[in-house]
């Protein structure tokens, strides 16, 4: 069994990463620039994908890590309902699109495997295992 001692080292993380630069890119990019509320937004649930995943991780129980992972799950359902918004409103192409969309289509069934993984460990975290320990 492998053991991840940062959040830096989950594959979920470094792609949530990857998906927040590659909006960074989309707004350097296009005319995304100019539509402050939808680049805020899209700002906003990028970033929270990352960092929900190392919120969670660093508090070091299963329950609480499987329960950021839920909401970073969310956050990644907005951002890509907000890619939506960015095709129709033609920020970018057909092609940009079924890019990024596949991307956070990968973000979002990891997330969930990794999700429904907490839920059928035994091993419940570092927060649990320190409780039981000083028993």
């Amino acid at each position: 069994m492998v053991t991840i001692s940062k959040f830096e080292e989950l594959d979920i993380w470094q792609l949530a990463r990857t998906q927040t630069n590659d909006f960074l890119l989309l707004v350097e990019s296009t005319s995304l620039t100019k539509d402050y509320e939808l680049r805020n937004q899209m700002n906003a649930s990028s970033g929270s994908v990352m960092d929900c995943i190392a919120e969670g991780f660093e508090r070091s129980g299963n329950n609480e890590f499987k329960n950021f992972l839920v909401v970073a799950k969310g956050s990644n359902g907005d951002y890509r309902s907000q890619l939506y918004r960015c095709l129709d409103r033609k920020y970018i192409s057909q092609e940009k699109f079924d890019e990024l969309h596949g991307k956070n289509i990968i973000i979002g069934n990891k997330l969930m495997s990794f999700i429904s993984y907490l839920q059928n460990t035994n091993y419940k975290g570092q927060s649990r295992k320190q409780k039981d320990s000083s028993n």
